[in-house]
C-alpha cells in the first residue's frame, strides 16, 4: 500500500512547483550588456519572426539585473556566463516568439486602442491616478528607449497573454479529487541524519596534488587592470529648493521605499539632491574627460584592481571589459561624483601555481571527498537500515514539518518536498550538506480541510493550465523552428 501511494505523490510535482515559484519584475536597461555578433541586426529566426539584437539585448540585461539584486551587486560576466545568463535571455525570447507565431497564424491581435488603454493602467506612469505623458516620455529618456519599441513589447506581451488565456479552462471534480488526494497524504517516517561530522577525513597531499593536476584550470589568478581615474565631485554643485521640487516632480516615480510606494518630496529630498547634483555636474565632468584625452590634465589616482572590483561600478566595468590598453572611458557615475577611467594596461588570468591555490584547492577537494565519504556511508547505513536506532517521526504533511529533529524548519520542508515527489518507499535525500537515510513505515490519507478547498481548486487550476501551456510550447516547437545566426544562444 505504502509504495503504491508513493508512487502517486508524483501529483504533488507540479504543486510543489506551483507553491514555491516566483516571478520577479526587472527594470528593462541596467547592469549587465552584451556584444552579439548578428546577422543583419538579428541574432536568430523563430518560425517566421526575426529576433533583433536590440531585443536579446535589453532581456538579457533584464535578467542579469535581477540575479545581479540577489547576488547583492556581486555578479559579473564572468559569472553570467557561468549562470548561463545569455541561453536563458534566447530562451525566453524563442518561447515568447513561438506563441507569437502561433497567434499570428490564428488570428489573435492586440488593438492600438487596447494597448493605449494597457499603458494608461500602468501605476509607474500615473500622477493622482491618471496617466502622466510626461512622467512616460522621461522614463524612456532614462531608459533610452522609443516609445514604438516600448509599445510594441508591451503588445507583443498582451498577445502572448491573450493567447494563454486560451488554455485557461476549469479542472474537472475528479481532477481535484486526485490533486487532493495527493496533497493529503501523511507519512510517518523512521530516518537518520547524516553530516561530514560522521566522516573521518584527513587530507593526502599526494591525492591533493594529483586534484590539482586534474582542477587546475579551475584555479586561475583574476585579471588585474592598472586603471588612471580622473575625479569630478558632484556634491559641489549648487542647487535651490525650487530646482530640487521641479526635478522631483519630473522624476518622482523614481523615488520609492521598498515596498515600491513612491516618497514624498521631503521623503526623498536626499536622494532627489543626489541626483541633480550630478546632473548640473555632468558638463564638468565631460570637460574633464576632454582635457585628460587631450593630455592638459593628469588622473586623480593610479589603481590595480580586479576585474569586478567594487570601487567602480558594474556598468563600468562592463565597459572596461569591451575596450582595451590605452581606451579612455567617458564619465560614468560612482556614488556621488564621476569617474572618468583610462586603462593604462591588463594583466590576463594565469593558472596558479600549487602554492598559490593549494588553499583553494584543499577546500575544494575537502569538500568533494566528504561529499563522496558521506554518500558511501548513506548508501551503507540504507543497505544495513536498523529502525530501532533511527528517529521516527509524527504523520508529517507539506504543512506539518516542524517534528524532523535535528533539521530546522527549512531543511524538514526542503526533506518533505522531495520525499513526496519520490516514488521511493525508502532512500537518501541529500539537503545541503547533510544526507537523509529513510524508510516509510506507515502512510495514510487525511480528510479534506473545508477551508482549504478553495485553494486546492486554485492550484488544480493553475497545474491544469501549466500542463496546457507546456504541451503547447512542444506542439510549437516542432511547428516552428528555430535558426540561430551566432554561437552561445543553445546548447
Amino acid at each position: 500500500m505504502i509504495s503504491w501511494m508513493q508512487k502517486h505523490n508524483k501529483y504533488l510535482v507540479w504543486t510543489i512547483w506551483v507553491a514555491t515559484i516566483a516571478f520577479i519584475g526587472a527594470g528593462f536597461v541596467g547592469w549587465g550588456s552584451y556584444n552579439f555578433g548578428a546577422k543583419a541586426g538579428n541574432v536568430a529566426k523563430v518560425g517566421s519572426i526575426e529576433i533583433p539584437q536590440t531585443k536579446l539585448n535589453m532581456v538579457y540585461s533584464n535578467i542579469y539585473n535581477r540575479y545581479n539584486q540577489m547576488m547583492q551587486g556581486k555578479l559579473d560576466d564572468k559569472k553570467a556566463k557561468e549562470l548561463g545568463l545569455l541561453k536563458q535571455a534566447f530562451a525566453t525570447i524563442a518561447t515568447q516568439a513561438k506563441i507569437l507565431n502561433f497567434a499570428k497564424d490564428a488570428g489573435i491581435v492586440v488593438s492600438d486602442t487596447e494597448v493605449a488603454t494597457e499603458l494608461e493602467h500602468i501605476k509607474a506612469f500615473q500622477k493622482d491616478g491618471l496617466f502622466s505623458k510626461e512622467i512616460y516620455n522621461s522614463y524612456l529618456n532614462r531608459q533610452r528607449l522609443k516609445a514604438k519599441v516600448f509599445e510594441e513589447t508591451l503588445r507583443e506581451e498582451m498577445i502572448i497573454s491573450k493567447t494563454l488565456a486560451l488554455l485557461n479552462v476549469e479542472t474537472l471534480p475528479f481532477e481535484e479529487e486526485v490533486i487532493g488526494s495527493a496533497i493529503n497524504i501523511a507519512d510517518k517516517v523512521a530516518y537518520k541524519v547524516l553530516t561530514p561530522a560522521d566522516v573521518n577525513f584527513t587530507i593526502d597531499e599526494n591525492k591533493l596534488k594529483a586534484y590539482w593536476e586534474q582542477h587546475k584550470e579551475e584555479f586561475m589568478t583574476e585579471k588585474v587592470y592598472e586603471l588612471a581615474i580622473v575625479w569630478t565631485e558632484g556634491s559641489s554643485a549648487d542647487v535651490t529648493d525650487e530646482e530640487l521640487k521641479a526635478y522631483y516632480e519630473t522624476n518622482s516615480f523614481n523615488y520609492t521605499d521598498k515596498n515600491g510606494k513612491q516618497l514624498s518630496f521631503d521623503e526623498a529630498k536626499e536622494a532627489v539632491t543626489k541626483d541633480l547634483k550630478l546632473k548640473k555636474s555632468k558638463k564638468s565632468a565631460q570637460k574633464s574627460y576632454i582635457a585628460f584625452k587631450k593630455g592638459k590634465i593628469e588622473s586623480n589616482e593610479t589603481v590595480k584592481l580586479t576585474a569586478g572590483d567594487p570601487k567602480l561600478t558594474q556598468e563600468i566595468w562592463n565597459k572596461i571589459s569591451e575596450k582595451k590598453s590605452g581606451d579612455i572611458l567617458k564619465p560614468k557615475i560612482v556614488s556621488d561624483k564621476y569617474a572618468t577611467v583610462k586603462i593604462i594596461a591588463v594583466t590576463e588570468p594565469r593558472i596558479m601555481h600549487f602554492d598559490e591555490a593549494k588553499e583553494a584547492v584543499s577546500k575544494m577537494y575537502t569538500a568533494e571527498a566528504k561529499k563522496e565519504a558521506l554518500l558511501t556511508l548513506a548508501e551503507s547505513t540504507l543497505k544495513n537500515f536498523d529502525k530501532s536506532d533511527a528517529a521516527v517521526s509524527d504523520f508529517v504533511t507539506l504543512d506539518k514539518f516542524d517534528n524532523l529533529t535535528p533539521l530546522n524548519s527549512q531543511e524538514s520542508l526542503q526533506f518533505l518536498q522531495k520525499l513526496f515527489t519520490s516514488s521511493k518507499e525508502k532512500g537518501i535525500i541529500s539537503i545541503l550538506d547533510k544526507m537523509i537515510v529513510y524508510n516509510i513505515t506507515e502512510q495514510k490519507f487525511l480528510p479534506m480541510d473545508e477551508n482549504k478547498t478553495n485553494a486546492l481548486k486554485e492550484t488544480a487550476n493553475t497545474i491544469k493550465q501549466r500542463t496546457f501551456e507546456s504541451n503547447l510550447i512542444k506542439m510549437l516547437d516542432k511547428k516552428y523552428p528555430t535558426e540561430v545566426y551566432m554561437e552561445g544562444l543553445v546548447n
